[in-house]
């Protein structure tokens, strides 16, 4: 740490001069920060803390005021309870015919099962994309090993006639 109040330091001292050591890249130190008196651990927001006191006791009736209004048809508190009440859907697994990808030749094979699938509705459009991507990308991968196997091979020649 740097101290203001040793040397010929023009301002007068103050503890809020004090500069936490930082790296040579600019960041601070492991274990430092800019502002070491900041928030301790597991301090919640001011607003937070305001809005659990407010709700304190009333969370309960809030809760069930919100259920009788969407049970009466009321699209806002109907959206509000199933956003709660169901957890948003993630992706899943997909089950469907993909004939093995062993070359780049292969891909029109993959590709073809893919929009089929898509077109007979087992999967969903953005499923199908999601697939195609893991193909090209398996794809890439075997012409990527394929160009190393013939890069090496031409080395070895060239090594050899030299």
């Amino acid at each position: 740490m740097v101290d203001p109040t040793q040397g010929d330091s023009p301002m007068p001292a103050s503890g809020l001069q004090f500069q936490a050591a930082r790296t040579p890249e600019g960041r601070f130190v492991k274990g430092q920060s800019g502002n070491p008196a900041g928030k301790p651990v597991g301090c919640r927001n001011h607003a937070s803390r305001l809005a659990e006191g407010v709700l304190d006791g009333g969370a309960e009736r809030l809760t069930r005021r919100a259920l009788e209004l969407a049970l009466d048809g009321d699209p806002t508190a109907m959206r509000l309870c199933l956003e709660r009440i169901i957890a948003p859907r993630r992706a899943r697994p997909m089950q469907f015919d993909l004939p093995p990808i062993a070359d780049p030749a292969d891909i029109t094979a993959a590709m073809a099962a893919v929009t089929a699938a898509v077109v007979r509705g087992e999967i969903t459009a953005a499923e199908g994309a999601e697939v195609a991507k893991v193909i090209d990308t398996y794809v890439r991968a075997i012409e990527a090993s394929d160009f190393d196997r013939r890069l090496k091979a031409l080395e070895a020649d060239y090594a050899a006639d030299l």
